[in-house]
């Protein structure tokens, strides 16, 4: 099926040669090359006879003959009102092959990571974006050459103040298109002022250790328990930077301990090296009051991450750092080397989404949805897997089933596979640790309805 251009449609690569023969012939066999090569795909709209015939500078009546023979090939199919499109089936080109990459699609999906996208605010986005490009300056809509828009910067500094308990200002910020990307931003940074090795929690967060490697940095993997990340191991490496995830530990569900967090500070400060705050799932806590952002103890030590993929969209891409102020300059240099960041439209519109307080209401009722699903989690595993204990509910979008002794962790996650569930296993997301089998089960995307029947099939695969 062809692309449904509207209007006038893109301009059509077509040339003629004065002194190369006749004008009608050339058009005809570059037109008839391009619809059998599939260039031009089967009920692909061709522009209309006037516009090619101004672009070509020739007669719309040769244009218009050259039309109507290609019709009485079988090449085109023309239609009052509809212009003149590609004939089906006359392309000798294959069918397109599917992307490599194709997300499996799953009856029942405990995809880990994924807010509700059915609940998106796109009413509120869409009005903040409006806003954006009512207000937005000729200087703004140029290219961006420093941390991010100064707006955003600014409104940001006060919201992770005022709801993180965050130590930051404007000239702290960085804006960055999504955390991966500020990732590898943070992490060239800290090479690039002599840090050579990066730890990270074990298990932890997928392909982040990939991302230190290409950034140059040697990497070391330290064991999480009940605590948080186990600063003793810590200090026992040569690292002299941590990636952690303090709030609701990626994906044990893990809040770090005020004596950890006071303990993996005084390691930072003791061997002039730095943390690396990601800020995961600090807004959606149901068991107690939110705990409080690590840079705000430590803002000379930490480097704070946030972003919006979580409580908006992974599509929105949009993610900051709050950097200590002897890393910032170096941290829009590496962000300046490797892009040019967030579109302005969009930053515009998620500060006026935030200063509004549309994303705050958004938040609150997530919040709602989220500890609904959490609990209609535990009741289904209550009803059909009572030995099954499910940690790390405190907080997010995600908990842990912890699978009775001698369950084939590998095993449960093909078999639910097979029956279209979608879930991983807590081995996954491990390198060096041995732990006991669980399954990694994220409920933000998933009706109450589908976590019941997803669980019952899943407690049907246990011993």
């Amino acid at each position: 099926m062809g692309v449904g251009w509207s209007g006038v449609g893109p301009e059509l690569l077509v040339t003629v040669d004065r002194d190369a023969g006749a004008l009608g012939e050339q058009i005809q066999r570059q037109l008839r090359e391009a619809i059998r090569s599939g260039r031009l795909t089967d009920g692909e709209r061709l522009p209309s006879s006037r516009v090619l015939a101004e672009q070509l500078g020739v007669s719309r009546g040769l244009v218009v003959d050259c039309f109507a023979q290609l019709e009485s090939e079988g090449y085109l199919t023309s239609r009052a009102g509809s212009g003149t499109c590609v004939a089906s089936g006359v392309a000798d080109a294959p069918s397109p092959r599917p992307l490599d990459d194709a997300p499996e699609r799953f009856d029942v999906d405990f995809e880990y990571g994924v807010p509700d996208l059915n609940l998106f605010p796109t009413r509120d986005w869409a009005w903040a974006l409006t806003r954006a490009c009512r207000e937005v300056s000729l200087v703004d809509l140029g290219d961006e050459t420093g941390a991010g828009n100064e707006r955003l910067c600014e409104v940001m500094a006060s919201y992770v103040g005022r709801v993180r308990g965050s130590a930051a200002t404007a000239a702290d910020v960085v804006v960055c298109p999504g955390f991966r990307y500020g990732l590898n931003v943070v992490l060239r940074a800290l090479a690039a002022t002599g840090i050579d090795t990066v730890a990270f929690e074990d298990p932890g967060p997928v392909d982040h250790d990939a991302i230190a490697v290409r950034s140059g940095l040697g990497v070391v993997h330290v064991p999480v328990d009940e605590f948080g990340i186990d600063v003793a191991a810590l200090a026992a490496t040569d690292a002299r930077a941590v990636v952690v995830t303090p709030a609701h530990q990626c994906p044990t569900g893990v809040l770090m301990s005020a004596e950890r967090r006071q303990a993996l500070i005084s390691w930072a400060r003791d061997i002039d090296g730095f943390i690396v705050e990601d800020d995961y799932d600090a807004e959606f806590r149901y068991d107690r009051q939110p705990v409080g952002s690590l840079q705000g103890l430590a803002p000379d030590r930490v480097i704070a991450m946030g972003s919006v993929s979580k409580t908006l969209a992974p599509a929105i891409r949009i993610g900051w750092t709050v950097a200590p102020s002897q890393l910032r300059d170096q941290l829009v240099r590496e962000k300046q080397l490797l892009g040019r960041g967030v579109p302005t439209i969009d930053q515009l519109a998620l500060a006026a989404l935030v200063e509004s307080g549309r994303f705050d209401r958004h938040l609150r009722n997530m919040r709602a949805v989220y500890r609904s699903r959490c609990r209609a989690l535990l009741d289904a595993v209550a009803d059909v897997a009572p030995l099954v204990e499910v940690t790390g509910i405190n907080a997010g979008c995600h908990a842990l089933l912890n699978l009775p002794a001698g369950s084939d962790e590998a095993g449960v996650v093909a078999a639910a596979r097979q029956q279209s569930v979608g879930v991983a296993g807590l081995g996954r997301y491990c390198t060096n640790a041995k732990r006991p089998p669980a399954l990694v089960v994220g409920f933000g995307n998933v009706t109450e309805s589908a976590i019941a029947r997803g669980i019952t099939i899943v407690a049907g695969l246990l011993p």
